[in-house]
């Protein structure tokens, strides 16, 4: 069984439409909708689309990780193996769900995979990456000197990598669960204690550690990225203090963990 979620706070209408009836024709036995807004606006497009999908409503504005939660553990108690996690402004225009859940049948111990992600205008996100220091994140805010930041940034983000690979980190966005190696190794779901920013950073490093977490670039989806700790003072306060948060669980400028499965990547693919 495959299944999908989707958590919104405050989506247009039209762009849940979008990403919705892109996963419902491509194979999705069921979608899982969890609304954190105030009010339940959405309910009456997302329940008279498909009986494919479910509304979740009423739990507030719990948090990106701890939306998807619910929806995770509603997938496992209903049989799913294979779970996407989606954002709301994801657009998909190829065959993309038989491909990933493939790869992940065939290949032994796969637990999280990713695709390539596009900008709308088709240029690439470059969400693959090292597993993050406190430096590489100030580096990446400030951007200067210019020379460092773009030869740490073209490490650091992997940018030159266009083949499959294992690595340590896989954002979240759009992302394939094996939820069977998540009950095996007993990785449990998102961190609740991240609202937003940086869950996707530490579950992805928690599959890491026990088995596969692959970028698939063969195929691609898009995604609306508006960078929003960029732009609003509110949501940098997030980002910050789930940095902290983040940090404070698996080291700050000591982490062994950390050099090691960074070493391991640059190496297999020839980065110096």
């Amino acid at each position: 069984m495959i299944t999908a979620s989707i958590v919104t706070y405050k989506t247009q209408k039209e762009e849940l439409l979008t990403v919705m009836q892109c996963l419902l024709s491509n194979t999705v036995s069921k979608i899982y909708v969890v609304d954190n807004s105030p009010t339940d606006d959405l309910k009456e497009v997302v329940e008279t689309l498909s009986e494919r999908v479910e509304y979740v409503f009423g739990q507030g504005n719990v948090g990106y990780g701890t939306a998807h939660n619910i929806a995770i553990h509603k997938a496992i108690e209903n049989g799913s193996r294979y779970h996407f996690v989606t954002n709301s402004d994801i657009i998909i225009k190829e065959e993309i769900i038989l491909p990933m859940i493939e790869y992940m049948q065939n290949e032994e111990n796969v637990g999280m995979m990713m695709p390539k992600i596009l900008n709308l205008d088709g240029t690439p996100q470059y969400l693959p990456k090292l597993l993050p220091s406190p430096f590489m994140l100030l580096l990446r805010k400030i951007k200067r000197p210019f020379k460092i930041y773009n030869n740490y940034m073209t490490k650091y983000e992997l940018r030159d990598i266009d083949v499959i690979c294992n690595v340590p980190l896989i954002s979240g966005c759009f992302s394939l669960l094996n939820l069977s190696l998540l009950q095996k190794f007993e990785i449990g779901g998102y961190d609740e204690r991240f609202f937003m920013y940086f869950e996707d950073f530490d579950l992805s490093r928690r599959f890491h550690q026990k088995c596969k977490t692959i970028y698939y670039p063969l195929v691609s989806v898009y995604h609306g990225y508006e960078g929003g700790a960029n732009k609003s003072g509110r949501l940098f306060k997030v980002f910050v203090s789930s940095a902290i948060k983040y940090f404070n669980r698996w080291g700050w400028f000591f982490d062994r963990e950390r050099s090691y499965f960074n070493a391991i990547i640059l190496r297999e693919l020839n980065i110096k």
